[in-house]
């Protein structure tokens, strides 16, 4: 594995899909802007609900990865933003269906709103493409 999953039993365990901390080698590093649940086309995902707007989030920050020239696989650090606390659980079932293993570092974040005010959750990623 070309990045490295740091845990320790001095720091409370992760409380979801993610990791305490994760090492990189030197590599490209990729920082992708806040993302939302709009498609292409800038259409609201789906029926809207969360778990929409979080998996669409997740394929527009593959997409950007991807057009890199990585991957999901690269992420080393996300960061959400909700605009409802109560959403946490929903956006936390998807955020680890795409880091099933080796999750990244994470925050999380509850905003007044986002400037798309139709919209419940943005999220941002950095990545490090593996060395050539």
């Amino acid at each position: 594995m070309w990045k490295e999953v740091i845990s320790t039993d001095k720091a409370p365990v992760a409380i979801g899909p993610y990791s305490l901390g994760i090492r990189a080698p030197a590599g490209d590093l990729v920082f992708v802007s806040g993302t939302v649940g709009w498609d292409a086309d800038g259409n609201v995902a789906g029926d809207g609900s969360v778990t929409a707007q979080t998996r669409q989030a997740f394929e527009n920050i593959k997409s950007v990865l991807e057009a890199a020239g990585g991957s999901i696989e690269n992420v080393v650090k996300v960061t959400v933003f909700l605009t409802d606390p109560d959403d946490y659980e929903e956006m936390n079932a998807v955020r680890a269906a795409y880091f099933p293993e080796h999750p990244p570092a994470s925050s999380a974040f509850v905003v007044k709103r986002l400037i798309p005010p139709d919209l419940s959750v943005e999220i941002e990623a950095i990545a490090v493409l593996p060395p050539k």
